[in-house]
Formats: C-alpha cells, sequence, structure tokens
C-alpha cells in the first residue's frame, strides 16, 4: 500500500519523467506516409504511367480473348481487370489527395514568407522614398556649382559698374582718372574693345 503511494506520487511529480506507454498499433511517420503518397502521385501523374497502363489493359485484353481457353485466367466481361482497376482507382484518389494537401500547405507556407518578404520590400521602399524626399528639400537649400558661378557672375557685373561709376565719376568732377582705365573696364563690361 505504501508502495503504490509513492508510485503514485512520483506519477504526479513533473522532475519524473513518464514511463511512456505501450499501444497495441505500431507508430508511424506521417511525413514519410506523405512523401511516398507524393511520389505515387508524381508517378500516376506521368505519361509513363499511362503508357505502362495501357500495355497492360492491352495484354490482358489481348492475353484473355486470344490464348487458349485453358490459359485464360479472366473471361470476356473481364471482372478480374476491372476490380484490379477500381482498387487502383480506391487507393490512388487518397494519396492523390494526399499529396494535394501536402502541397497546398507548403504554397501557404511559402505564400505568407512571400506576403513577409513584399511587406518589408515596401517599408524599405517607403523608407527610402522618404529619405530622397529629405534630401531632395535639403538639396534646395544647399548652393549649387552654377547658381554660385551666377552669383559671381552677377557680383562681378556689380563691381564693373561700380568701378565704371565711380571713374566716370572722377571724369566729371575733373580728378585726374587715366581714361585707358576707364576704356578697359567699359571693355570688360561690353565684352570686348570698341573698335
Amino acid at each position: 500500500m505504501a508502495t503504490e503511494r509513492t508510485l503514485t506520487r512520483a506519477r504526479t511529480r513533473l522532475d519524473v519523467p513518464r514511463s511512456q506507454s505501450r499501444s497495441l498499433l505500431s507508430a508511424y511517420d506521417p511525413e514519410a506516409f506523405g512523401r511516398l503518397s507524393e511520389r505515387v502521385a508524381r508517378f500516376l501523374g506521368t505519361g509513363r504511367f499511362l503508357v505502362w497502363m495501357t500495355v497492360v489493359l492491352i495484354t490482358w485484353v489481348v492475353w484473355n480473348t486470344s490464348a487458349p481457353p485453358s490459359l485464360r485466367f479472366d473471361q470476356y466481361p473481364f471482372i478480374f481487370m476491372n476490380l484490379g482497376l477500381s482498387l487502383q482507382a480506391a487507393y490512388a484518389a487518397p494519396l492523390i489527395l494526399l499529396a494535394q494537401n501536402r502541397q497546398d500547405d507548403r504554397d501557404r507556407v511559402n505564400l505568407d514568407r512571400d506576403r513577409r518578404q513584399n511587406e518589408r520590400s515596401i517599408a524599405d521602399t517607403e523608407y527610402l522614398t522618404r529619405e530622397i524626399a529629405g534630401l531632395r528639400m535639403n538639396l534646395g537649400e544647399v548652393a549649387t556649382r552654377d547658381w554660385i558661378r551666377s552669383e559671381l557672375q552677377d557680383m562681378l557685373k556689380e563691381l564693373e559698374e561700380r568701378q565704371y561709376a565711380q571713374l566716370r565719376a572722377e571724369l566729371r568732377d575733373g580728378l585726374p582718372a587715366h581714361e585707358e582705365a576707364v576704356d578697359a573696364v567699359r571693355d570688360q563690361r561690353d565684352g570686348g574693345p570698341r573698335p
């Protein structure tokens, strides 16, 4: 009685593994059976299977119609052949359905993985789009080489005009001015010496 309580207590403890219960049915690997069904379904869907099946059926019919009556094993309504074909169809249909279910499961997993990959790609694309838009906005505030060149040309023209105006004012006021300097400034402004 004390040993039964000890065994009962030992079974309810979590740190003691349970003994494996023996079943009358042998254990089978569902994946192995699924792989076998896929191989069978793959073979049943080939031209090779159709050719071999046609050859067997033609041989069966020719043998049982033209062979001597003592060697014929299936008479005209070919009941044994029909039984064999029915058994084949009875086993082939569930195997094909099992293979299709496994393929559907794989397709579902692949679609889920593709959907997640597409979501990541869309998120990355949106992030890069925002970054490019931000760079374009910031680039609008950055001075480009062409803009600096045009600003410098404008400033140079303005300086030349000031220098030319100052020389003209000096000439008007009677200050000593060099006529050559006035001509040089005028030439630079106009784009070349006057004839």
